[in-house]
């Protein structure tokens, strides 16, 4: 499958590699089809592109927790867990959806959306957004 990324030009998309996300994201319910593109060249950098299938101008920078040093833990539901198809916890990956900050040199540069993880099956390739209402999840640094 062909789709025209504004931000990264044409790309080919296997339907092997097509994450379903059958409630879309917050904000973009519309966005059911996504595909999760590597950044960098060589080694990984660590973060990659959630591109929209469905709307190729809707595309989210995302990265592992762990990234930032992170031990992220929270539970999903009944209903997250039968959605998502979970028969085993290695299936499942978490990454945290980015964002560029625009204030002055004084602040981090990049933050992350702890409270909204996208929560991935990549053996069954189906993902909800996890929305925390509340804090109650466990969040740590990791030592160096």
């Amino acid at each position: 499958m062909k789709i025209e990324s504004p931000r990264f030009g044409s790309l080919d998309v296997d339907a092997d590699k097509l994450i379903e996300f059958p409630g879309g994201l917050p904000g973009f319910e519309d966005c059911k089809k996504f595909t999760l593109l590597e950044m960098g060249e060589g080694e990984s950098s660590g973060v990659g592109i959630l591109q929209s299938v469905d709307r190729p101008e809707i595309a989210f920078s995302v990265a592992e927790p762990d990234q930032f040093g992170l031990h992220y833990e929270f539970s999903l539901t009944q209903d997250e867990e039968d959605l998502l198809r979970v028969s085993r916890i290695e299936d499942v990956a978490v990454f945290l959806i980015l964002r560029r900050s625009d204030a002055g040199a004084s602040e981090i540069p990049v933050k992350a959306n702890l409270m909204a993880p996208l929560v991935i099956n990549a053996a069954q390739r189906i993902g909800i957004q996890k929305v925390i209402a509340r804090v109650g999840c466990d969040v740590t640094l990791k030592a160096a």
